[in-house]
């Protein structure tokens, strides 16, 4: 059993290196290395090639998003299991091997994650009480906040079958989306050790780029709402949720004098109740107005 690690980078040279590097240092060594190159205009290449043909690049044209090049390196993969790693993250030693371990341990389990280590401007910090990773049923308190990092994730290549890609039109907040879609069907097993260095603080990460990152979230769960068949349990907590983002989403906008926009989602939760295609619609032309779905 082989694992296809998905690399997807964009103008990262700074530090890609060091990814690819963490994981040519695996004590697993049935692996393949994909690096998406989403467009890249600085040395990104020339750090890639230093690495030969101990790695796959896979190099797309023009910028298309963290989505389409994680699905790009899915797509060309050729191994059973996935392992995604972002650019400015690194793995430990042990981390494929620890994996791969309990997926022989636990047949039936289609997805597990690891625990972290976090680094914050050169510094190391302790995730807060919200943070901290369950494991097993973990949809419900994931609707909060993201609570799977991708770097720290491997999965059998088929659940992408049944649940489907990264949606490609959300510029961020893609993970939250995948891991919703998987952990509302599937348990999401913890491994309790800390094997993924994830870093953060700098200028370039996506999330220091976006303000109302909630109105994605809010996309989402109005997306689980008209799209999956969700237990009687799941759909009230989605609801629940929905209107907790929309009115703290809503209260952003009344503060930079967007009425219409804060109108727009304060309704939401109640439109969505009673027919949730139309206020779908209006959402996704809301956040991708270039219809880019």
């Amino acid at each position: 059993m082989g694992v296809s690690v998905v690399i997807p980078t964009y103008n990262r040279a700074w530090c890609i290196g060091r990814a690819i590097s963490s994981v040519l240092y695996q004590e697993f060594e049935e692996y393949e290395v994909i690096v998406v190159d989403d467009g890249s205009t600085d040395n990104t290449k020339e750090i890639l090639s230093l690495f030969g043909n101990r790695i796959r690049v896979i190099s797309h044209s023009e910028n298309k998003g963290v989505s389409c090049a994680r699905n790009t390196g899915i797509k060309s993969s050729r191994y059973r299991y996935i392992a995604f790693l972002d650019s400015d993250d690194y793995w430990l030693p042990k981390k494929l091997l620890a994996q791969m371990e309990f997926f022989e341990k636990n047949p039936d389990a289609l997805i597990c994650q690891t625990q972290e280590i976090w680094i914050r401007k050169g510094k190391r910090v302790n995730p807060k009480k919200k943070h901290l990773k369950p494991s097993g049923d973990i949809f419900i308190p994931s609707l909060r906040l993201c609570l799977v990092s991708p770097s720290a994730v491997m999965l059998k290549k088929s659940l992408f079958d049944e649940v489907g890609l990264f949606d490609e039109q959300l510029p961020v907040c893609e993970d939250y989306d995948m891991w919703l879609r998987i952990s509302y069907r599937y348990p999401v097993y913890l491994l309790d050790k800390e094997l993924v260095v994830k870093t953060g603080g700098h200028t370039d990460q996506l999330s220091s780029k976006y303000w109302g990152m909630d109105r994605y979230r809010i996309y989402s769960l109005v997306k689980l709402l008209k799209n999956e068949d969700l237990s009687e349990r799941q759909r009230k907590a989605v609801v629940s949720e929905l209107g907790y983002k929309c009115k703290i989403y809503a209260q952003g906008c009344m503060k930079r004098g967007k009425i219409s926009e804060a109108s727009f989602y304060l309704s939401l939760p109640d439109r969505i109740e009673k027919d949730p295609v139309t206020p779908f619609l209006e959402l996704r032309h809301l956040l991708f107005p270039q219809g880019h779905f």
